[in-house]
């Protein structure tokens, strides 16, 4: 059964295309909803796999509220199609990686656990860093393409947040302030932020319906697992998943080649 939502939306497309085949040269223009799409991402949600002509001229306050409350639900088939999306970028990035290193094969645990230097911190760097690094690097190239045709304006990447402590809720840490905070000192403390890889919203960011990090175990029989904040860190020896899932208040998912989506 239609929901009322659409079926109130309809009811609008029709009448206003009434209005607009006798009004004529009135001045009124027409959208198709992809057009709309690239205007305003919100109404695209409501809208999507739908080829519904959208008048512009009539966009009322109600519509707009009712695609506001859309957004706000992640539907079980949207959100296996972005887990279908997110998969396919970290495979594909895994084994770009693994060719361009190890002719396509897929690391030793010897080779993994290979010192291939220090970071500018004094901190030792091992071939499953930087193979990890890698990775990452193209599973994000690869799922900002994915999701922005997929649900274009309601995702983040690599978005930073933190915990006000005069409000104790969430807020955004701007890419200039965090580069400001890193050159304060060596590590990744940046007054207790967090950055989940792939964060799922509303259209606001800190309106977070899903969040997903990417594991890129080496070698790859290990289990994914979220990391331990290290002994300095604000969030020290707590659970890398646990600190996302009370901070952003949505339970994160790992996504790993091979073992897909780990909840």
């Amino acid at each position: 059964m239609r929901s009322p939502s659409k079926a109130r939306l309809r009811q609008v497309v029709l009448a206003a295309s009434a209005l607009l085949m006798a009004c004529g040269s009135a001045g009124y223009t027409v959208d198709s909803a992809t057009s709309a799409c690239r205007q305003n991402p919100a109404y695209c949600a409501t809208l999507a796999g739908e080829e519904t002509v959208v008048p512009t001229a009539i966009r009322g306050a109600t519509e707009l509220a009712s695609v506001g409350a859309t957004l706000r639900v992640l539907t079980p088939q949207t959100r296996s199609h972005i887990e279908d999306a997110l998969v396919e970028c970290v495979e594909w990035a895994h084994e770009q990686v693994n060719r361009r290193h190890f002719d396509g094969n897929t690391p030793t645990p010897s080779q993994c656990q290979e010192e291939l230097g220090k970071d500018p911190c004094g901190r030792k760097v091992t071939r499953a860093m930087q193979l990890g690094t890698e990775k990452h690097r193209l599973a994000r190239q690869c799922t900002e393409e994915k999701l922005g045709a997929l649900i274009p304006g309601r995702f983040s990447l690599e978005q930073r947040y933190r915990n006000n402590p005069q409000t104790g809720q969430k807020q955004l840490v701007s890419r200039e302030e965090a580069t400001a905070l890193r050159q304060q000192g060596c590590g990744d403390e940046l007054e207790g932020s967090i950055v989940p890889d792939v964060v799922i919203h509303s259209g606001n960011p800190l309106e977070v319906l899903a969040v997903y990090d990417f594991k890129f175990p080496c070698p790859i029989s290990n289990h994914p697992r979220w990391n331990t904040y290290p002994e300095g860190h604000p969030y020290a020896y707590s659970n890398q998943g646990a600190v996302y899932w009370k901070l952003l208040g949505v339970k994160p998912n790992l996504v790993a080649p091979r073992w897909r989506i780990i909840r």
